[in-house]
C-alpha cells in the first residue's frame, strides 16, 4: 500500500477478520437471508451459501443458459421479490433473471436491461414492494474500455425497465443498499471513489443525491448498519472501512491482502453484527479464476448491527 492509504487508517479503529471458507472463483454480491451468507461465486455461474460452519451450498447454477448465448454467464448482484422468488443479474446477457426455487437452474428471463447498459450489469438491491435498482459499471471493463457515466436502472415491479433520472449519469455505481424504512438509498460511485447517499421516495424514485464521503481508495461493494454507516470494501486496500453518516471514516476491518482482494460485505449473523466479506484473487482471466478456486469468505465480529436495513 501507498504512504497516503496507510495514513488514511493509521488512527481508525481496527480488527482482524478470519477465514470462513474458501474455494471459490470470485465471489462477490454477499446477502445474509434464511440464516445464511448467500453470495455469487461469479466465475462459476453460480449462486452459493455457506452457513456459519462454513458448510458451503449451491443453490442456483445458471451454467445451461450458455448453451443459447455467446457472452460469459456471470450472476451479480440479486435479491428476493414480495412472493419469495429470488431475481438475479446475468451481468454480460444485461438480463435481470428470476428464480423460482424448484430447481438449481430453474432460471427464467425477468427483465431485459440492455437498452440502458452500455456494459456488464452489476448489482442490485430490491425493496419490499418488488423494485430492483440495477447498478453498472457503465463501460467493457473486461475487454479494456475506457470508463464511462452510466445510470442507474430501475426495474419496477411489474418488469418494467426504467433509469433514475434525477440521479443521471455515474461513474461506476457499484454496491447499493437501502435503509430500513427505505427512505434512503446508498451507492459506490467506485471511479470517483465516493459514497452517496440518495433520497427515495415513496414511488420509489430515486433524487436529490450527494456525496456522504470520500473513500481513501476505489470503493466497491457496500452494506448499510441500522446507524446509517456504510461499510465499504476496498479492492486492493487490505480493508473494509465505515463510514458514518457525517462521511468520517469510524472503524475498519483488515484482510491480509495475501488472502486476497475484498470486494464486497454484508452484515449478517443472528443479530446482524457479523461482517462477512468476499475476498477474491483473479477477477480478469475468468477461466483461470475458477480453475484455481483460490478466493475465500472471511469474517469479523463488529459492534454494529445491519438490522432490517437492505439487502
Amino acid at each position: 500500500m501507498t504512504n497516503t492509504l496507510v495514513d488514511a487508517f493509521a488512527d481508525v479503529p481496527t480488527v482482524a477478520a478470519r477465514q470462513l471458507a474458501a474455494g471459490f472463483s470470485w465471489p462477490e454480491c454477499p446477502r445474509w437471508h434464511e440464516g445464511k451468507l448467500w453470495f455469487s461465486d461469479m466465475y462459476t455461474g453460480t449462486l452459493k451459501t455457506v452457513d456459519g460452519n462454513g458448510a458451503v451450498e449451491t443453490v442456483v447454477d445458471a451454467n445451461s443458459r450458455s448453451a443459447h448465448t455467446a457472452v460469459p454467464i456471470v450472476l451479480g448482484g440479486f435479491g428476493w421479490l414480495p412472493d419469495g422468488r429470488l431475481v438475479v443479474n446475468s451481468m454480460h446477457e444485461k438480463l435481470v433473471l428470476v428464480h423460482d426455487g424448484s430447481s438449481v437452474d430453474a432460471l427464467t428471463e425477468y427483465a431485459d436491461v440492455s437498452a440502458h447498459a452500455p456494459g456488464p450489469i452489476n448489482d442490485m438491491v430490491v425493496d419490499s414492494e418488488g423494485r430492483a435498482y440495477v447498478t453498472q459499471l457503465g463501460f467493457d471493463l473486461f475487454n479494456g474500455a475506457e470508463p464511462a457515466a452510466s445510470p442507474i436502472i430501475v426495474v419496477a415491479p411489474d418488469g418494467a425497465v426504467s433509469v433514475a433520472d434525477e440521479i443521471g449519469d455515474l461513474m461506476g455505481a457499484n454496491g447499493i443498499v437501502l435503509s430500513a424504512n427505505e427512505s434512503t438509498a446508498y451507492t459506490a460511485e467506485a471511479f470517483l471513489n465516493k459514497i452517496l447517499v440518495m433520497r427515495r421516495g415513496p414511488d420509489g424514485t430515486l433524487s436529490e443525491h450527494r456525496v456522504l464521503a470520500e473513500a481513501p481508495s476505489l470503493p466497491d461493494g457496500i452494506a448499510l448498519d441500522e446507524d446509517g454507516g456504510v461499510w465499504a470494501a476496498m479492492p486492493g486496500s487490505g480493508y473494509v472501512a465505515r463510514f458514518g453518516p457525517d462521511g468520517t471514516m469510524t472503524d475498519a476491518v483488515s484482510v491480509p491482502l495475501d488472502a486476497g482482494t475484498g470486494s464486497a460485505c454484508m452484515l449478517g449473523g443472528p443479530d446482524r453484527k457479523t461482517l462477512y466479506i468476499t475476498v477474491g484473487v483473479e477477477v480478469f482471466d475468468f477461466e483461470k479464476s475458477a480453475r484455481e478456486a483460490k478466493a475465500s469468505i472471511w469474517v469479523a465480529d463488529v459492534s454494529r448491527s445491519g438490522g432490517d436495513t437492505r439487502p
